[in-house]
């Protein structure tokens, strides 16, 4: 009813009566009572797309972009030439809608080798990043350019845009509450309390970050952004490139680039480093006995950090309702076990925060980081027997 997502108990309610229903074949269609949606719908949501931009903001950065084989292209296409940025240069081999997914192993900006293509485009057209959607473009994936990676360039993790987009928000006088799941960084906070912006934690999912009262910008580090809350209540990948894009463009206009606000966060709230530790399995009963493990044998120290409290989430917080997951703080550091809600895989968030005194100590913040993470990712994989 308010454009979010079915939560519970809604979801098992609906399941309950589809199952109730029985065989198609048995079921009396009627012969009309439904309106066909025409492209009302869509001229309505491109012209929402206008509000997420500041009026006067600069509209100059140019970006390569691929649908990932799904239906992004017209309809991102069309929202860039209304606000007026140049028109992106597509990844032709991706751009139609094709099911077979042909250039991929699995369509997802996240996968390795997915970004190929698109990074092989931008070697040749030279833009100023590299925007991705999935192939129902709720999701939004950004490279930039890196010459210290191979290839020269680097793909950002969601954990980095969810910042980014927070302090252009920020930085635009932004007012309401701020949000992100449990499993994205905690950098979020550290951005809203600096502003005196409203924050809120909720579980993994934008059917709970789409439900926090007074919501200006919720995300979570899969790729997953709301930028306009009032408009579309869930991610939206392509509002969130919009956004990318002119953040891009007003950095560019000062000689600056996404890389370098990134460095200015990490000064401001020190570097928030994440990664993740994913086990897909063939066989399910391998996760519930990591759970079990971890829960009778709960680790007393990760990388050589002390666990400093751990909290069973199935038993839910004060502010959370229960799931099954395990969180544990570290000093300086945090962790976070929960089996897959879509696939048959047992995820694990990781996140380290390294204080950092100057610009000159940033490469050692982030090799200390990749070092914790290592170490991490490590004991907790021996922690788990995974």
């Amino acid at each position: 009813g308010d454009g979010s997502q079915i939560v519970p108990p809604a979801d098992g309610e609906i399941a309950a009566a589809i199952a109730a229903v029985g065989p198609l074949a048995g079921v009396v269609r009627p012969e009309g009572g439904w309106e066909t949606l025409g492209e009302e719908v869509l001229d309505a949501y491109l012209a929402r797309t206008d509000a997420v931009l500041a009026a006067d903001s600069p509209r100059t950065a140019r970006t390569v972009y691929t649908a990932m084989h799904g239906v992004g292209t017209s309809v991102l296409t069309a929202a860039f030439a209304r606000a007026g940025f140049p028109e992106p240069v597509l990844v032709t081999e991706q751009a139609e809608p094709d099911p077979a997914f042909p250039t991929v192993a699995f369509p997802n900006p996240e996968e390795p080798g997915a970004m190929d293509l698109a990074f092989a485009t931008a070697r040749r057209a030279a833009p100023d990043l590299i925007i991705a959607n999935d192939p129902d473009a709720d999701r939004c994936a950004v490279a930039v350019p890196d010459t210290a990676t191979e290839g020269g360039w680097r793909m950002l993790r969601g954990d980095e845009v969810g910042a980014l987009l927070a302090a252009h928000l920020v930085e635009r006088g932004a007012t309401g509450v701020f949000a992100e799941s449990i499993v994205s960084s905690s950098l979020l906070g550290r951005i809203a309390e600096k502003a005196g912006l409203g924050y809120e934690e909720t579980l993994t999912g934008f059917k709970w970050i789409a439900r926090v009262d007074g919501l200006r910008y919720g995300y979570e580090e899969a790729l997953g952004y709301c930028v306009d809350p009032e408009g579309v209540r869930d991610k939206d990948g392509i509002t969130a490139a919009l956004l990318v894009a002119e953040l891009a463009s007003a950095l560019k206009e000062q000689g600056r680039t996404l890389l370098d606000l990134l460095d200015d966060l990490a000064l401001a709230h020190g570097l928030h480093a994440t990664d993740q530790l994913s086990v897909r399995v063939e066989d399910l009963t391998v996760i519930a006995d990591a759970m079990a493990r971890l829960r009778e044998q709960p680790p007393t120290a990760l990388a050589g950090l002390a666990v400093t409290s751990a909290e069973d989430l199935s038993q839910g917080t004060d502010k959370l309702p229960p799931t099954d997951g395990l969180r544990y703080h570290l000093e300086g550091a945090r962790v976070i076990v929960r089996p897959s809600g879509t696939e048959p895989k047992l995820k694990c968030y990781l996140e380290v925060v390294v204080p950092v005194a100057d610009r000159a100590g940033l490469p050692a913040a982030r090799a200390r980081g990749a070092e914790l993470l290592a170490g991490i990712k490590r004991d907790l994989a021996t922690a788990a027997g995974i």
